[in-house]
């Protein structure tokens, strides 16, 4: 990984892990645990507490032991980053966002021994898991790399085969 590119990854990074850090901070600061706020009718801020990783899962394990799995994850995550090649920009984008969000969560599993949610979207009928910044910035990232491996990257290539003059399909 070049130095420009690591640099601007470590900046996303550091920006992701305070501005969900700061969220966290004043949710807890301004909510009682279990206290909405709604606003709009199918989103509201709720104050709750996750024991498990992911949307509760594996919620019966100690922080150690999901502290631990975050860590493997975030290791095997900055892993896949580094061997990235460095014209994979979006690709470099939504896994600095993905490790931003992780340092986010983990930071919360340590000192706290539970990860703070807050966004909770709902309808009168149905409602989903209530999560945070760091969970929205891991999934989206997430997105980003599958859009940018199995639609851009493939589309990128096919260019390039054109402008080599290869024949479509080669």
């Amino acid at each position: 990984m070049n130095r420009r590119l690591f640099v601007s990854g470590l900046v996303i990074v550091i920006l992701a892990v305070v501005a969900d850090q700061a969220i966290k901070a004043l949710v807890v600061a301004t909510m009682g645990l279990g206290e909405a706020i709604e606003l709009l009718p199918v989103l509201a801020l709720y104050h709750a507490r996750n024991t498990g990783i992911a949307f509760s899962m594996f919620s019966g394990l100690s922080d150690v032991s999901l502290s631990l799995i975050a860590g493997v994850v975030l290791i095997v995550v900055l892993y896949l980053w580094y061997k990235t090649p460095a014209e994979r920009r979006l690709t470099h984008f939504g896994l600095a966002i993905i490790v931003g969000g992780a340092i986010g969560n983990l930071i919360d599993r340590v000192s706290l021994g539970y990860v703070v949610d807050y966004i909770y979207f709902h309808t009168p009928v149905w409602d989903f898991a209530v999560f945070n910044l760091a969970d929205a910035f891991i999934t989206v990232g997430a997105i980003i790399i599958l859009v940018d491996e199995f639609i851009l990257a493939p589309r990128e290539a096919r260019r390039a085969r054109r402008a080599d003059g290869a024949a479509p399909g080669d």
